[in-house]
């Protein structure tokens, strides 16, 4: 088989990937050999006790993963049929699943079970067909169309870091669009792993503490935070009428991110409570700046998107977290926000990190694109 092109289904598909196999063995604490071969669940016998739920989850789980890998075959890959899509992809879904079911066996917070690899694999087979008939009916040749149309060739990446953006912000953040604040955590992780060992004292000290932000600042960060996926973007987008359409469609997928994330860390009556004043002013400074910088060039635009998350991250962990935030962060992390943890904290954490790096290597092409 033979390449065809570059697919957005792909990465996501890894990163999706990625994201099952942090749900699957989290907390990553304890490991252990039982003493019994790990794929003995498989001849286990029905469990007695499982609920509607349980069984919803572990289909409606993989479902994206067999959707995305069929995608990606499909469209990457010359001569691969739906039905060799529909097949491989159900085998990758197979795959993992008993590879995170085997794995579990190892920790004692997990039971490995044959009757979630099973739902597993039939959500798997499941995101496998619908692609299928989504390519047989020509809804995924009409979307590729699109695309060649609304964006340039090599759009791939900031196709899929736009896609994550919104689930990135799902994870509640001290400032609103506020990702990466990584500093304070991080300071405190490395002298954990670091205490009782001679290295602690290599550990620079803080001579300060953290201010929290005064309104002005968050009025800046807010709107270089609301920016910065705009510009990314705009860094892909042909036209500027499509950039006129894309600009307010970002903006509003960050509203509705943050009000979903509030609804599910405060209640549903708190869901628009993050919008004070400054969020209101920052929005809107977001929002006129991204019309002045429609007819931008492609590269001037890599350029402030480079400056905007710089600022932005420089300023955002210069703050501390709060304690009422520090407070709603324990909801997440160990109540029933549980599942969605691994991947709405990471990409929170990780998004303008691997934006700055998308973007210093879109800088560093030569040629007339960006």
């Amino acid at each position: 088989m033979t390449t065809r092109h570059k697919s957005a289904a792909l990465p996501l598909a890894f990163a999706y990937a990625a994201l099952i196999v942090y749900a699957s063995l989290y907390p990553f604490a304890d490991w252990r050999d039982q003493g019994i071969a790990p794929w003995s669940f498989l001849g286990a016998p029905w469990p007695k006790y499982w609920t509607a739920f349980d069984f919803g989850i572990n289909v409606a789980g993989y479902v994206p993963l067999g959707f995305l890998a069929a995608i990606a075959i499909l469209r990457t890959w010359e001569g691969a049929g739906p039905v060799r899509a529909v097949l491989a992809a159900a085998l990758a879904g197979v795959a993992i699943s008993f590879a995170m079911e085997t794995l579990q066996s190892y920790l004692p917070a997990r039971i490995p079970s044959n009757v979630d690899m099973g739902l597993n694999s039939a959500g798997a087979l499941a995101g496998a067909v619908v692609a299928a008939v989504l390519e047989r009916l020509g809804v995924v040749a009409h979307w590729h169309r699109t695309r060649s149309n609304w964006f340039v060739e090599d759009s791939r990446g900031a196709l899929v870091l736009l896609a994550l953006w919104p689930l990135a912000l799902l994870f509640p953040a001290a400032v609103t669009f506020g990702l990466g604040q990584v500093f304070e955590r991080l300071e405190v992780a490395i002298s954990e792993w670091l205490l009782d060992t001679p290295f602690i004292d290599w550990l620079p000290v803080r001579q300060f503490e953290l201010e929290p932000l005064v309104p002005g600042v968050e009025l800046l960060c807010v709107m270089l935070g609301a920016l910065v996926p705009c510009l990314l973007g705009f860094l892909v987008t042909r036209p500027v009428a499509r950039r006129a359409v894309l600009l307010p469609l970002v903006l509003l997928a960050g509203a509705a991110a943050s009000a979903l994330s509030a609804a599910l860390s405060y209640g549903p009556e708190h869901a628009w409570a993050w919008l004070s004043p400054p969020v209101q002013v920052g929005i809107a400074a977001a929002l006129f700046l991204g019309i002045a910088l429609l007819p931008a060039p492609r590269r001037l635009c890599a350029a402030l998107l480079l400056v905007a998350l710089v600022v932005h991250l420089s300023l955002l962990n210069q703050a501390p977290e709060s304690a009422y935030f520090a407070q709603t962060l324990a909801t997440w992390e160990q109540g029933r926000f549980i599942r969605f943890h691994g991947l709405a904290q990471w990409l929170g954490w990780l998004w303008p990190f691997v934006t700055l790096a998308y973007v210093l290597a879109t800088l560093s092409r030569r040629g007339p694109r960006p």
